[in-house]
């Protein structure tokens, strides 16, 4: 069993940063892949951001590519979004899940966070 909690969310302006954190418990968190996904309003679930346990692999979604980077302290148990260039687009309750095997391209997760909400001004 794996249980992940998400934070860091807040309120922004468009053009700031955040940086979102997910820690991870359970006896081999580390070794799980990890992904976030992001839900607006009225909309479904998106992928947002995929890790390999190593932290060797990464994929990002076309719409965050080149502003936002996932990254892993497998030390801490924790993985980390941080979002440069926020746009109003990007608010959204942020979601941190965990599969154990790396597949960028999969929405099926094994384990998943109760989410952060992120909301960027215009």
């Amino acid at each position: 069993q794996v249980q992940l909690k998400e934070s860091g969310g807040g309120l922004v302006q468009a053009g700031g940063s955040l940086r979102l954190s997910c820690a991870a418990s359970g006896r081999t968190s580390s070794s799980y892949a990890k992904g976030w996904f992001r839900q607006a309003p009225g909309k479904e679930r998106e992928f947002v951001a995929a890790i390999s346990w190593s932290g060797g692999s990464t994929y990002y979604a076309d719409s965050v590519k080149g502003r936002f980077t996932i990254s892993r302290d497998n030390a801490k148990n924790t993985v980390y979004l941080q979002m440069n260039s926020l746009k109003p687009e990007d608010t959204a309750v942020y979601y941190c899940a965990a599969r154990e095997d790396y597949d960028p391209r999969s929405m099926q997760y094994d384990y998943w966070g109760q989410g952060t909400q992120v909301t960027v001004s215009s």
